[in-house]
């Protein structure tokens, strides 16, 4: 028994299963991160599954802030051994470890600020404490 076949989607269904819109799809072919789609008659779009993919790790990224050029960066390790994870993964790799140092820098940044915004509250309350007696 052979696996089914999975179906090339169009553009809006896959934007609509995914939560985002065409338009960022569109871009995100235009700046390369994409690919290239097959097109119907009339220029209608067309994801495979691989694409579909692509494209959820595309928005997984996003979501952990990784910035467009690194997916850039790559997409275009990709395009060259698309099927070589050894090639990949090390790139990858550094990126996330470059943002897991600038998340902790920020981390680092908004504890500080905290304590600042802290210590200032406690001596405005001290300051009103000691104004009241007088």
């Amino acid at each position: 028994m052979s696996k089914p076949e999975i179906k090339p989607v169009q553009i809006g269904e896959l934007a609509k299963a995914l939560d985002i819109t065409t338009r960022t799809i569109r871009y995100y072919e235009e700046i390369g991160l994409m690919g290239k789609t097959e097109r119907l008659g009339g220029g209608t779009r067309t994801y495979s599954k691989e694409e579909v993919l692509r494209l959820k790790f595309i928005l997984k990224l996003k979501t952990m802030g990784i910035s467009l050029k690194e997916m850039k960066d790559l997409s275009d390790i990709f395009d060259i051994h698309a099927n070589d994870f050894t090639q990949i993964t090390p790139k990858l790799i550094e990126i996330l470890d470059n943002h897991i140092a600038r998340v902790d820098e920020k981390m680092a940044s908004l504890s500080s600020l905290r304590k600042d915004i802290v210590d200032y509250r406690i001596r405005m309350t001290e300051f009103l404490t000691h104004h009241d007696r007088e």
